[in-house]
């Protein structure tokens, strides 16, 4: 039988919506949406290259936990409000993903809150035999 597992982060969002931060299933790493909110203080900063950083960290944390980290990421989604916030945070991005090269598209959409100015979702594989 497939494993199947959530990971949580401690996020408030996560128990009054209803999801996790991640679900293991298999080889699989399914990375919710996630945002630049500090989970243990429940804070975000006003700047999108901090918010994508603390999202990488978030993410990172949840791959960790799952066994896998950036080099296994095979796609990501970028959601930010205001395309033109994009451009301003490709070096943070380019840290965790500029060897990995996944699959990526970026939307311009409506997110949950207005504080928010970037979501990031990710799926990994985890390595065989992990």
């Amino acid at each position: 039988m497939t494993e199947r597992r959530a990971i949580l982060s401690g996020s408030t969002f996560e128990e009054q919506i209803g999801y996790a931060r991640a679900v293991v299933d298999g080889d699989w790493v399914h990375v919710s949406g996630t945002t630049g909110f500090d989970y243990t203080a429940m804070t975000i900063s006003d700047d999108v290259v901090e918010q994508a950083e603390q999202c990488l960290r978030n993410i990172g944390a949840a791959l960790a936990e799952a066994g896998c980290g950036f080099a296994d990421v095979v796609r990501v989604r970028y959601l930010l409000p205001d395309r033109a916030d994009f451009e301003p945070c490709w070096p943070v991005l380019r840290r965790c993903f500029g060897e990995v090269r996944p699959a990526a598209t970026m939307l311009e959409c409506g997110l949950a809150d207005p504080r928010m100015k970037i979501e990031i979702e990710v799926y990994a594989r985890r390595p065989a035999g992990d």
